[in-house]
């Protein structure tokens, strides 16, 4: 992380593989005790994530934080819909571009900033097969130079 005090606790890899990120935002989370408990311990899933806005408010939908292992009856339910903390104007801005056509908010990472638990939300627009087709034959591109040219500089020593 190059923040200074910010510390992952997971993130969503293959939102940047399905999806072309055309701006983000970080959010607070409203949580329970033992979900807290449950991030601090390192587990949480955004594989299926999403966000929504609804009355004038930001959920995130389908997260997935265990179960505290130590917790007892009052332990939470691992997929609810947790409400997300913005700035009205953020609100506003996010409700209004995900009416245009194809757009959506999906998180890409969970992580703990001053000890609180940060969501980093993005506005993305799906990528087509043959956009994904493209960017793999780009990394495959890069990595054949590269190699190249660790080849090169290893026989000119």
């Amino acid at each position: 992380m190059s923040s200074e005090g910010t510390k992952l606790i997971t993130s969503n890899r293959k939102a940047r593989h399905d999806y072309h990120i055309l701006e983000t935002v970080e959010a607070g989370m409203v949580l329970t005790g033992t979900e807290v408990k449950s991030l601090r311990d390192g587990k949480a899933s955004l594989a299926e994530a999403y966000a929504r806005v609804e009355n004038d408010e930001v959920w995130l939908v389908s997260a997935h934080i265990p179960e505290y292992t130590h917790g007892n009856r009052t332990n939470h339910e691992p997929t609810r819909a947790r409400k997300l903390l913005l700035h009205r104007k953020e609100i506003e801005r996010i409700r209004g571009k995900t009416q245009e056509k194809g757009l959506t908010v999906v998180p890409l990472r969970l992580y703990w900033r001053r000890g609180r638990a940060k969501i980093e939300l993005a506005l993305v627009k799906g990528k087509r097969e043959y956009d994904r087709r493209e960017d793999v034959a780009k990394r495959e591109a890069n990595r054949e130079m590269d190699r190249a040219l660790s080849r090169r500089a290893k026989g000119n020593d």
